[in-house]
Formats: structure tokens, sequence, C-alpha cells
């Protein structure tokens, strides 16, 4: 039987928005789990098709892919193999309230979870932060203030997901256990419970503050150090900085997830950076190079430095400037700066500049230009082979 639409499943619109999509997953979640329908046998068979269908349009890089080729995206092993890399149901639900690791189910959805009795401990979501830093705050280090939206306990509910004086009830499928043990031939195997999804519990009435997730987003102000040498793509970690961990079932005590921060860098106007090396294009007087002298230029760390340019000097002629580069990360050392010259012809000439330039050109000989002659002795050859 082909598959439905996954838009059509969840109910919603394509342009719909990510709190539209988790609503409706919500709603029909909470409609036809099969806790719900014990005579219905198509229960689970549709519980399983919405999970898919949320676990593809929850994620940014697998709904962009499903939209240009539909479920053919997910075949022969494609986005991380069958169905699409679909977690199971308890990590997509864990990734709608709270980021828990593998163990969330249905009991998630109302709030409740943790089983009393070989519940998993669950562990709060990691976060990532985009920071974009300037060349010269990568060499020089930065420590930077920032607001990140981390996930607390709720205050209304204390975190429990529930509102207050609401029972918690005890999953009827795994008494509470949180698994559940089927026989396959001689083999006896253990899973979380799919009723529950490991927690063993729920609540009757969500918390209406945080709707059942037992946890709000908080604006929290934290103090980020960027060492000095950091490097485009750097990924820097700081642990326990993510969201808390669920309370509800879990009888707290859970791990907090981590925050990743991700340092990008800006493009530079004068530099251009390989590790620890900087390259620099530095313009050069038509004299200077023919008659050498010395030019100034800046340097990352806010100084300048002289460069000797001898005489007879080339377009493309690269100087180097040790220690003048990038820091190197935890350390105390420094790469090296390279200058490549370029020689410039002057654009607007004053009458007696013409003049001295072509009593120059009238006396100057091969000698003087010894790449433009070697070109043209090839190109006379190259010409009279043809000829021949």
């Amino acid at each position: 039987m082909a598959k439905r639409d996954y838009y059509e499943v969840l109910g919603v619109d394509k342009g719909a928005d990510e709190k539209t999509m988790k609503s409706a997953f919500r709603k029909a979640a909470m409609a036809c789990h099969p806790d719900r329908h014990p005579d219905d046998p198509g229960a689970e068979a549709r519980f399983k098709e919405l999970n898919e269908a949320y676990g593809v349009l929850s994620d940014s890089q697998k709904r962009a892919a499903y939209d240009r080729m539909g479920h053919s995206a997910f075949e022969q092993g494609g986005m991380g193999g069958g169905a699409g890399g679909f977690q199971d149901f308890g990590d997509i639900f864990s990734q709608i309230f709270g980021g828990a690791q593998s163990g969330g189910g249905f009991a998630d959805m109302f709030g409740g979870g943790g089983g009393r009795r070989g519940a998993q401990v669950q562990r709060g979501s990691d976060l990532r932060y985009e920071m974009e830093i300037s060349l010269e705050e990568a060499f020089a280090g930065k420590d930077v203030d920032i607001k990140v939206p981390i996930a607390e306990d709720c205050g209304r509910c204390d975190g429990i997901g529930a509102e207050p004086g609401a029972s918690v009830e005890t999953c009827n499928t795994c008494g509470g256990a949180g698994r559940v043990r089927t026989q396959q031939g001689f083999f006896t195997m253990e899973r979380a419970c799919p009723t529950c999804g490991g927690q063993g519990e729920y609540v009757s009435h969500p918390c209406k503050s945080c709707d059942g997730q037992g946890q709000e987003r908080v604006q929290t102000d934290l103090d980020v150090s960027i060492p000095a040498g950091v490097e485009d793509g750097t990924r820097i970690r700081l642990t326990g900085q993510g969201d808390a961990a669920p309370r509800r079932g879990a009888g707290g005590g859970g791990q907090r997830g981590d925050l990743y921060i991700f340092v990008s860098l800006k493009p530079h106007d004068l530099f251009e950076r390989d590790g620890p090396n900087l390259f620099c294009r530095a313009p050069v007087p038509m004299a200077t190079a023919a008659l050498g002298g010395d030019i100034e230029i800046p340097t990352i760390d806010g100084g300048r430095s002289k460069i000797k340019i001898p005489a007879g000097s080339q377009t493309g002629k690269r100087m180097r400037l040790r220690g003048k580069g990038m820091s190197v990360l935890r350390s105390g050392q420094r790469g090296d700066m390279y200058v490549e010259l370029s020689v410039e012809t002057p654009s607007k000439l004053s009458k007696r500049q013409r003049e001295l330039l072509e009593e120059f050109a009238a006396a100057s000989g091969d000698e003087t230009s010894p790449e433009s002659a070697g070109f043209f002795n090839k190109a006379k050859r190259f010409w009279d082979d043809l000829v021949d």
C-alpha cells in the first residue's frame, strides 16, 4: 500500500511551522494512541504512521528532502536508513517534550514519566549556539556574554508536567516498571514500554503553563571565553549548560545537557587565514619594485611591519614575516604572515613623467625585462614552427 502524504497524516498544510506541527502531532497522538483503543487492531499502525510523519517533518533536513523527493528520499537507506532514519517513538516524543534521551513516549505527552521501577535516568537536551567573531578576536581571544534560551523546570508544576492537584497515574501496560518483556521462541526480549515509553506513569491533566512538558524556556545569561587562536568551525563545549533533565517520574537527579558553541569567522578586508598563517596582498609602486625600497604593512595584532623590497621585484613575489601570523591555540606560539607583492603601474602620468618613461623605454634592452624577453622569444619560435 502506498504511503500517505506526511502532511496529510499530521493534518497540516505544507507551509506549517514547527509550533503548528507540534500541536497537531500532540492532538493526533492523544486521539489515536493504542492504549485508548485496545480493541482496534489498526490503532498501532496509525500511531506508527503518525510518529513516522512527525519524525520527518520535525527535522529541517529531512523535511527539505521530503519536500523535494517525497517518500523516495528515504528509500535505500537514504537520510540515515529505513523509514528515513527515524528514532524510536520514545526518541521522537522526547524531542518534543524536554529533549530527554531515549525512553520517552505517550507518558511524556501527558507530562508523566520516569517509571518507578527500572525507568531510565533522563538527560537534558544538548543545545547549539552559533557565534560569529572577527579575525582580530580569534587572534586575541574574547570573553563574551550570550543569552541562551534554556529549558528549566516549570514554575507552576515544579517540573512534573501536571496541573496542581492532578493525579499521576501508573501505566496499566507495564504496571509502572517502564519495561515490558515479550517471548520470541526461546528468547525473552525486554524493551521500553510502548504505552508509557519507559516512564511508568503519566498525568491525567497536563499543566496549563508548560502544556504538560514540565519545562519552560528561560533566557539565561552566560559568560563564554573564546580562546586565542580559535579557528573557523571550532566547537566549544560547555558541560552542564544545556537543558535541565525532565523531572517527570524520574524523581529528579537527571543530568543536564551540554551547550555547544560553534564559532565562525567573519571575512577580513586585508588578511586571509590558512591555519596559523596569514596571507596579505600588498601593492608596490613600480619605481619601488624596480629600484628597491621599503613599504609598511599592518599586522593582525594592530602593529606595523616594514618590509624591504629587493630591486627588480615582480608581481607575485612572496615575502615572509616570521611570527606575525595567528596565535596558535593553547600555546604561546604564532604562525607566519606571507605578503604577496603586486606591482602597480601608474594610471595617470604628468608630461614630465611620460617623457622620462619614454626615455627609459628607448634606453631599455631585453636585459631590463628578462621575463618579457623570454616570453616573446618562445612566442617567436612557436610561430616559426607553425610556418615550417
